[in-house]
């Protein structure tokens, strides 16, 4: 990859950036909703004796697209757990080292859970698989959404892994540890100082 590249590749990132902030708020709304439908249907059948149906049902569907869907973000934002007891103690260089074995790590982690989760929606495919439910979804609809989110976790891990590999081979330790790193207690305060300003001027 030659240096001129590298804005097409940085583009990239934000298109995905972009998509992924996306997919979190749809993903939000949907289970906002689904809590809309379980509580409603609680209600109704407390006080009025009839249900909505396929409420659990519906809501099961929904965690688990939203939950795919917001994988990406999560990367892109460094929100998942790294245990950094030794992590922090390292030199920049080798902790930038480990930054990337860990993006590597989780991509493979990944690629793998893709690939199986291809032969669940493929089986229901080839089978005409729908729910043992009222509802008699057929299954592809959610899984082929579940599915979808898993392949854009993939897409967006394999930008990342070229961004950090190209960084880790020049030197920029910075963008390698803005990309994979851990997050230092200082970008987390000021992240939270921007919400509460947020808040404070949405007040």
């Amino acid at each position: 990859m030659t240096p001129s590249s590298l804005p097409f590749l940085a583009s990239l990132m934000r298109a995905a950036e972009t998509l992924a902030r996306a997919a979190v708020w749809v993903g939000g709304a949907l289970t906002i909703a689904s809590v809309l439908v379980v509580c409603v249907d609680v209600l109704a059948r407390k006080f009025l004796g009839w249900t909505v149906g396929g409420a659990d049902e519906l809501s099961s569907y929904a965690f688990a697209i939203s939950t795919t869907w917001s994988l990406a973000f999560a990367a892109l934002q460094r929100a998942n757990v790294r245990v950094d007891v030794i992590y922090q103690y390292l030199p920049v260089r080798v902790s930038a080292v480990l930054d990337w074995l860990a993006l590597v790590a989780l991509g493979t982690f990944m690629g793998f859970l893709t690939y199986y989760a291809y032969d669940v929606v493929a089986a229901s495919v080839a089978q005409g698989s729908r729910a043992n439910t009222p509802l008699a979804t057929p299954l592809v609809v959610p899984q082929g959404l579940w599915y979808l989110g898993l392949v854009f976790m993939c897409v967006v891990l394999a930008l990342m892994l070229v961004r950090a590999s190209v960084a880790l081979v020049t030197g920029d330790i910075a963008t390698v540890k803005a990309l994979a790193g851990v997050r230092s207690a200082q970008e987390e305060a000021a992240e939270e100082a921007a919400s509460g300003e947020r808040m404070v001027r949405g007040a």
